[in-house]
């Protein structure tokens, strides 16, 4: 019986002890999260532009969780939209390169020809005439889009061009244009 006694009273301060560090390690443990959530907050109270604090008269005032949750999901969408913006950016670079490629291919290929028959074109008309010639198309196709073009707004402005296109940019009707043109020219030079 004294032995009974004598391990209940050996268990005891074992069963406590097993306690004590149960409840230690879930301290820590719990410790340990809270400083990394709180951590995780002072970094992006850091790297985050509109946690910083501009008013200096109050000090280095915290700001709350949700604000600076608030604050964060913010500027990333912030960001992303930045994102969108530079990717249309290039993608417009990128067009103009292509352009710009295709019209100097366009004129290495008129120097080209212009350099293995270097006396063609001297009896052609004078840059004046190919001017007028030029400037009677522009004209008589910008009073056709001066007359159906509305700019109360780019959506509605957008939708008369195209409209404009193709009711006016015809092959047929562009071809009536420069011959009527060429033949008032004609007149004017002969």
């Amino acid at each position: 019986h004294a032995d009974d006694e004598d391990s209940d009273y050996h268990q005891e301060p074992y069963k406590e002890s097993y306690k004590d560090r149960r409840r230690r390690a879930h301290t820590q443990a719990e410790q340990k999260r809270r400083d990394a959530i709180k951590k995780g907050y002072d970094d992006l109270q850091a790297i985050v532009p509109t946690c910083e604090q501009q008013d200096f008269s109050i000090g280095s005032q915290k700001l709350s969780k949700a604000i600076v949750l608030q604050k964060t999901i913010d500027y990333i969408q912030f960001l992303h939209k930045e994102k969108k913006k530079q990717e249309e950016e290039v993608s417009t670079l990128r067009k103009d390169v292509m352009a710009l490629k295709i019209m100097k291919v366009n004129y290495e290929q008129i120097v080209k020809a212009h350099q293995d028959n270097p006396n063609e074109g001297k009896d052609q008309v004078s840059d004046e005439v190919k001017f007028n010639v030029f400037q009677g198309i522009m004209d008589s196709l910008f009073q056709s889009f001066n007359a159906s073009i509305s700019v109360t707004s780019f959506q509605e402005l957008s939708a008369c061009v195209f409209s404009w296109i193709e009711e006016h940019c015809k092959p047929q009707t562009l071809r009536d244009i420069v011959i009527g043109v060429l033949h008032q020219l004609k007149s004017q030079l002969y």
